[in-house]
Parts: C-alpha cells; structure tokens; sequence
C-alpha cells in the first residue's frame, strides 16, 4: 500500500463533503427526516418501517463513519472506494426511483432532480478508488 497524490485527493474532497453532511444531518428537523426517509423508501421500502426522527440520526451517522474512512488514512483506498460505491449506488438509485427526479427519458435530471443527480460524481471517485493502480515503478525505456 503507497501514498498517492491522486487518490488523497479524491479522499479528501469526498470524505470532508460526506463528513460535513453526515454532521448536518444530527440536527435535522422532523420534517427533512421524513422527505429523506420518503425517499430512501423508494429503493428500500423496510426504511418506511423505522421512526423519521431515528432514519435522520442513522443517515448521519453512517455519512459521519464513511466521511472518517475516506479521511483516515490507514483505510486502503479500495475499501473506502466500496464504502463510497455502497453509498453513491444508493443516491443513485433513490434519485432513479423517486418520482419527479427525471425527465420523461428516466435519466437527465428534472429542475427538481438536479440536485440529486450531481451525486453521480461520487460513483465516479468510487470506481477510481477501487481500479487505481499503481505504478511499480518507471517504465523501461525503448
């Protein structure tokens, strides 16, 4: 396992915005629990099943503990990559699923929808943590 500047980077960048989210999200309201538990149950209809108030703390707890492992760097790079693959496979299919999202093709984003898309970004950085290979060396010349 080596250091690369490249995959610092994308850790960095994701687990500080992810991190900052999860925080967020300890002190949601009532209401914006409910909207993303609404949402979430698209994909997984059990989430329906748990408390709003409870799924707001979840959600931010599990954005803290993935926002910290894209930050440590003792985590290997490709098993924070799948941490961030599991999580942006999620946002992907919500905003998939969620009505209102898309346009009537099912994939560009809405007005509404844009927001969410944008999230697409983080299955990008997953795959790149994940197929990053390093280098063992200089290439040989000739």
């Amino acid at each position: 396992m080596g250091f690369s500047i490249g995959n610092a980077a994308l850790r960095l960048v994701t687990g500080a915005y992810i991190l900052n989210s999860g925080v967020g999200k300890l002190g949601m309201d009532h209401e914006h629990s409910s909207g993303l538990q609404d949402m979430a149950s698209q994909v997984i209809p059990q989430v329906a099943q748990i408390d709003s108030d409870q799924f707001g703390k979840y959600l931010g707890y599990g954005e803290i503990v993935l926002g910290s492992a894209l930050l440590a760097p003792f985590i290997p790079s490709r098993l924070a990559g799948l941490g961030l693959g599991v999580f942006s496979a999620g946002l992907i299919f919500t905003y998939l699923k969620t009505p209102g999202m898309t346009r009537s093709d099912g994939i560009r984003p809405s007005a509404d929808g844009t927001a969410m898309a944008k999230d697409f970004w983080l299955a990008g950085v997953s795959a790149a943590l994940i197929f990053h290979r390093k280098r063992k060396g200089p290439k040989p010349l000739g």
